[in-house]
């Protein structure tokens, strides 16, 4: 199992090499010089030819190309992913605290989706056929089905605008997530109970199922077992549930006004302010990447017949 781990983790290393490179040279995508991003930032009324010029000798961009991304390899690694082309600041110290929101919101929408899907995966599962099933799998089909900006905007006419129960943006109080946490898990509790469910009914169908009640055993034992089999789909499709939902906030997050890595994002864009969406892609990348190794792990742990041929 340690071969096994440290197999898998050697092979990552070569991969987050790639991704960081193809990362840095978003800059040279970009049909806008980065050099003119920064001079429009600060208000140059006039900008030449020798202007620009200049300011990309100051920000090191008439170094070759490789010498510029170790440089900028070295210094992500401390966390110093440049400053920002538009305010001049840290992209850390803004990208930081916008980070901790949006983590703090896809932890709670994960937590809430992980225990919803389980409990009516298995449901469903127990029930295949009946009005249980045959309704629960309707209503998520329906919810699942609606945009999530359609849902957001819905929910606030309701809940905040009728109702006057809960805020509508902003992150003041605990009610604040309240909304975007309940876009969030009916967005995805609807897609991964059916996975919960599908994994539940292949196992039901095995042979040791059979076995097992004509041996005398109680269906509850032969629940939890069930259950126990299907608890590696259940650690792969959770393992990166994560990562995808921390990159999927971001028409949430600038419904709701939530100041976290989406609102940011998408302000950057508008601006063009390079150094912080290179560091959106960095860090989002890293973590699928990441998310998805400790599943792997974490599943071969779990499952034993993994573990033959390590």
């Amino acid at each position: 199992m340690l071969g096994y781990a440290l197999k898998r983790i050697g092979a990552v290393i070569p991969l987050l090499v790639v991704i960081s490179f193809l990362t840095f040279i978003l800059n040279g995508l970009s049909p806008m010089d980065p050099a003119e991003v920064v001079l429009h930032a600060q208000g140059v009324p006039t900008i030449t030819e020798d202007l620009i010029a200049a300011t990309r000798s100051e920000l090191g961009m008439d170094r070759p190309l490789l010498a510029r991304y170790w440089d900028w390899l070295l210094s992500c690694l401390q966390l110093d992913f440049g400053s920002s082309y538009v305010s001049g600041k840290p992209v850390w110290s803004l990208l930081g605290p916008a980070l901790m929101n949006t983590l703090n919101l896809t932890l709670v929408s994960s937590l809430f989706i992980i225990v919803l899907s389980i409990a009516l995966g298995i449901v469903c599962a127990l029930r295949e056929g009946k009005w249980l099933d045959l309704s629960v799998r309707s209503v998520s089909f329906l919810l699942t089905s609606m945009p999530s900006y359609w849902l957001s905007a819905l929910m606030v006419w309701y809940f905040s605008v009728k109702l006057d129960l809960l805020p509508t943006s902003g992150m003041d109080s605990h009610l604040s997530y309240v909304l975007p946490v309940a876009v969030i898990v009916i967005g995805y509790a609807g897609l991964y109970f059916r996975i919960i469910r599908s994994s539940m009914l292949s196992n039901l169908n095995e042979d040791y199922v059979l076995y097992g009640r004509a041996c005398g055993l109680s269906e509850r034992s032969l629940t939890i077992q069930v259950l126990r089999n299907s608890l590696q789909v259940a650690v792969s499709v959770f393992g990166l549930a994560i990562p995808v939902i921390l990159g999927s906030t971001v028409v949430v997050e600038n419904i709701f006004a939530w100041p976290g890595l989406g609102t940011l994002t998408v302000n950057s864009i508008l601006n063009r302010d390079f150094p912080i969406i290179q560091a959106y892609v960095l860090v989002l990348a890293v973590a699928f990447v990441l998310f998805n190794t400790a599943s792997d792990l974490l599943n071969t742990a779990v499952n034993p017949k993994l573990r033959k041929g390590i």
